[in-house]
């Protein structure tokens, strides 16, 4: 693609518009094609990889098979199981809608339903959220090419948000997660959407053009939609996978190694309690698909900290930070990050307030 022609953009103008310019010619790939790594002999490094490590298991187990018998590691095991298998089924549904959405969905399908007035586009972006499901992994590179389309960065970045945090896939895992406990799936909703569009209107009110970077690269021959439909799963199933499994280790490590009367000391601050699952929801950086599962293993927890923990990791989190920063630049990150952290508790502690 041509080097893209700066402009002297006129205070009236719009957000969506100064950042648009030079883009109109990507066509309609969702994400573009010259976005992401370029295949290579890598993938192959990587199955052997996986397959050493296998068999490293296979063989470590059967040497310490009668030495694991202990109640703590049994208990261990048994709620490491428990989570990974109750969120397995719904991080796979929600990772092959994701990529279904990247591969068939066009951009003109969101710009028919997005107004060109970013404060009317904002909960507009909001809501769509919630219909079109997409995870964290595909939420990204989707709010970069609608913005490259002329889309208001404020009801792309809108979107971005509320996609992974309020799409039916995870409201319906969250469901099952604290089943019985339906104030906690309509707290999530309230509180995820109220952070995510709150943010997008301080961005169109203080959001400047020059604080994003869209990538700028050669385009390269696209695939065809079956092909980024493969790829796309594989690659989130991949990624969403191991996040599920590192955050299935650190919840049974946290039930199991730190001391109980830890845990019901920090739980027993209502502040603090919430800020540490906060913390804990960056650092582990659990797929939206799967976070409910992990949060609800919490159980001297409150249900505001709870909560924290549902709300914050799906709009900041460490694997976010990489890919927004890959794709928006880093100038974009160190504004928006804190944005969306206080944004998000100030929504946590509002709505668990009200309805928890």
């Amino acid at each position: 693609m041509s080097e893209r022609t700066t402009h002297d953009s006129a205070p009236s103008s719009s957000l969506g518009d100064s950042i648009a310019v030079g883009w109109d010619d990507r066509g309609d790939e969702l994400p573009p094609a010259d976005w992401g790594r370029r295949a290579g002999s890598r993938r192959t490094g990587t199955v052997w990889l996986f397959a050493l490590l296998i068999t490293a298991m296979a063989f470590g187990h059967a040497w310490l098979s009668d030495d694991l018998t202990g109640r703590a590691f049994l208990a261990w095991a048994t709620i490491f199981t428990a989570i990974s298998f109750q969120a397995l089924p719904f991080l796979v549904f929600g990772v092959a809608l994701s990529a279904a959405l990247v591969a068939f969905v066009p951009t003109s399908f969101y710009r028919r339903f997005i107004p060109n007035s970013p404060n009317r586009a904002v909960p507009i972006a909001g809501v769509s959220g919630a219909l079109l499901p997409g995870c964290e992994c595909a939420s990204v590179p989707i709010a970069g090419s609608l913005i490259s389309r002329g889309v208001a960065p404020a009801a792309a970045l809108t979107f971005l948000l509320a996609a992974p945090a309020i799409n039916p896939i995870v409201m319906i895992a969250t469901a099952v997660a604290f089943a019985g406990q339906p104030e906690m799936v309509l707290a999530r909703f309230v509180a995820s959407l109220l952070a995510s569009v709150v943010i997008g209107w301080i961005w169109v009110r203080f959001g400047r053009a020059d604080w994003l970077r869209l990538p700028s690269r050669p385009t390269t021959p696209g695939a065809s939609k079956w092909r980024v439909f493969r790829e796309s799963m594989l690659h989130d199933i991949m990624h969403a996978g191991g996040y599920l499994v590192v955050g299935a280790v650190a919840a049974a490590t946290l039930n199991v190694m730190v001391p109980r009367e830890w845990l019901l000391t920090v739980a027993g601050m209502p502040i603090v309690s919430v800020l540490v699952l906060a913390l804990l929801a960056i650092l582990l950086s659990i797929c939206s698909e799967a976070d409910a599962f992990v949060a609800v293993s919490l159980t001297d927890f409150s249900p505001t900290a709870k909560l924290a923990f549902m709300v914050i990791g799906p709009i900041v989190d460490l694997k976010l930070i990489a890919m927004q920063a890959g794709v928006f630049g880093w100038r974009f990150v160190a504004r928006f990050i804190p944005l969306c952290l206080v944004v998000g508790l100030a929504s946590t502690f509002l709505i668990g307030g009200v309805l928890l």
